[in-house]
């Protein structure tokens, strides 16, 4: 038991997490626009801002991969210039994680990419289980995986995935990137995920609600993309 105690604390020991909003910068004004119930009645808008917030988590985790020296031909000579060495696979979690890989891709444009479906399943008695449906991914094994998506509640549905593109590989390093977290999902994902993760999220807000929804959150970020479903 001890030993066990002892491997969980050093999960969260060398587990980096990042959360964007704790300096101001453009990516709170974001924040606060998708959670606006006014500006929410624009779904492009809404799309919009989650793009221009994976364009801002692109630039962030861009500092923490590897890069080598090239040699650039301009018209006038020959420049030295820092490039990364490889492009990183990025999955996101179908169909509200859409809209921020998209933002990932403006930034990575030569990466691999992977999608994963997962939903929850309801039952008679109010609650509900995470089911990994359908993945779309080339091989991770040696890979940075890039793996997001918008809202981060209980934190089920993003280690399910993850675990379920472990059947592509072993990655060498992922990075896990959310908009809208909760503390119970971000302590769950440090309990879950092993030392070579890195987080990164937007803003952490206290609560779960009795559904299971983050508050104050911003409601079901599939439906304010894409519509109500059915």
């Amino acid at each position: 038991m001890e030993a066990q105690a002892s491997r969980q604390a050093h999960k969260v020991r060398t587990m980096d997490v990042h959360v964007l909003c704790e300096k101001n910068s453009l990516f709170s004004q974001f924040i606060a626009e998708i959670r606006d119930v006014e500006i929410q009645q624009d779904p492009m808008r809404f799309r919009r801002n989650l793009e221009r917030m994976g364009e801002i988590f692109a630039y962030e985790i861009s500092q923490h991969i590897g890069y080598a020296e090239k040699k650039v031909t301009t018209p006038l000579g020959v420049a030295d210039a820092m490039v990364p060495v490889e492009q990183p696979v990025l999955s996101t979690i179908l169909r509200a994680g859409l809209p921020l890989h998209q933002g990932l891709l403006n930034y990575f444009d030569g990466a691999d990419n992977a999608f994963i479906s997962a939903y929850r399943k309801h039952d008679d008695a109010g609650g509900f289980e995470i089911h990994v449906e359908y993945l779309a991914s080339p091989s991770i094994d040696g890979r940075t995986v890039i793996l997001s998506d918008p809202m981060l509640a209980s934190g089920q549905s993003m280690v399910l995935c993850y675990e379920a593109l472990l059947e592509k590989g072993t990655p060498a390093h992922t990075h896990i990137v959310a908009v809208m977290v909760s503390e119970e999902g971000l302590e769950y994902l440090k309990n879950k995920l092993s030392g070579n993760t890195t987080l990164w999220l937007g803003v952490v807000d206290k609560e779960l609600d009795a559904n299971s929804y983050i508050v104050p959150g911003l409601g079901d970020a599939g439906d304010l993309a894409f519509g109500t479903k059915t």
